[in-house]
């Protein structure tokens, strides 16, 4: 069983940046992949990023390519999210994810591929 807590969420204005934080409680295992979603008010869950735990591979969704940067810290079980140049379209709730059912190199992203979720945190971007 995995827990999942974030942290670092909070209101930016456009241009800022954020570094948000998700702890795992409980042992990640190499196959697994943490990543982050969000959800805007009105829209859907939506894939922004992960990494696969034991190999470090990483995957973004192009909306946030070369903005966001996904890293991991395995001696404190955390997954960071560096964003970076944040716009207005960046405001949703984050979500901290982990996928323990899928192996090899593939990054999923689809919500309900993920197993593991936290209870997000709110990350407003100001105009």
């Amino acid at each position: 069983q995995v827990q999942l807590v974030e942290s670092g969420g909070g209101l930016v204005q456009a241009g800022g940046s954020l570094r948000l934080s998700c702890v795992a409680s409980g042992r990640i295992v190499s196959n697994y992949v943490v990543g982050w979603f969000r959800q805007a008010p009105g829209k859907e869950r939506e894939f922004v990023s992960a990494i696969r735990w034991g190999i470090g591979r990483t995957y973004y969704a192009d909306s946030v390519k070369s903005r966001f940067t996904i890293s991991r810290d395995g001696a404190k079980n955390t997954v960071y999210l560096q964003m970076n140049s944040l716009k207005p379209e960046d405001t949703a709730v984050y979500y901290c994810a982990a996928d323990s059912a899928t192996y090899g190199i593939v990054i999923r992203t689809r919500p309900d591929d993920y197993n593991y979720w936290g209870q997000g945190m709110q990350v407003t971007v100001s105009s």
